[in-house]
């Protein structure tokens, strides 16, 4: 009788524990649904400079490989079935995936896994800015692959879905790199 409340002990620990990572890769996908609110239409472009990748890079970084692929997952779930996650600007629910900024949203959940897979294994500032920076060169793949498609020219693509967001995107890769190396150790303690 004694391994009862032992059982009972290991399977509420495990229960609570999947609630915590459930909760995480919901609050991961509610990040991403609101730094998408923040948009900015640019001349010249069909693609509006957002703060959706840098919560990707920081969410992904957080949540680690796994989980942070997952949260992206259930934000684009969310989007595909109409709820306002997405950027205010462009097509509804799926077909956005189909438009100018749909390679970008696909490619959030591997950018998010790659960034917390290097994240993890970073040892040091400069090697926590490359988990950041290699999450934003697959979202930068991902978008150009479709805006090639779409216009026909992967030179097209480039100047309409790359060159424009450079520095910001160097930017929020600093940014993302300073919040994982400091939230890092937190969200680790947090497990």
């Amino acid at each position: 009788m004694t391994s009862t409340p032992s059982v009972a002990t290991s399977v509420s620990s495990r229960a609570a524990g999947h609630l915590k990572r459930a909760v995480a890769v919901t609050a991961g996908a509610l990040v991403v649904a609101l730094a998408a609110q923040f948009a900015v239409p640019l001349p010249g472009t069909p693609v509006p400079m957002t703060l959706q990748p840098l919560a990707v890079l920081i969410v992904g970084g957080l949540l680690g490989p796994g989980y942070g692929a997952l949260s992206l997952m259930v934000y684009l779930e969310m989007g595909m079935v109409g709820l306002p996650v997405f950027t205010p600007l462009g097509a509804p629910g799926l077909a956005r995936l189909f438009g100018p900024t749909g390679g970008y949203l696909l490619a959030y959940p591997l950018a998010a896994a790659l960034t917390g897979w290097l994240a993890r294994r970073a040892q040091g500032r400069v090697e926590m800015a490359g988990a950041p920076l290699a999450g934003l060169v697959v979202i930068h793949l991902g978008g150009l692959a479709q805006l090639a498609v779409l216009s026909g020219s992967i030179a097209t693509a480039a100047v309409a879905g790359s060159l424009p967001f450079l520095a910001g995107d160097l930017l929020k890769v600093a940014i993302a790199a300073v919040a994982l190396h400091r939230l890092l150790p937190l969200a680790r303690a947090l497990r």
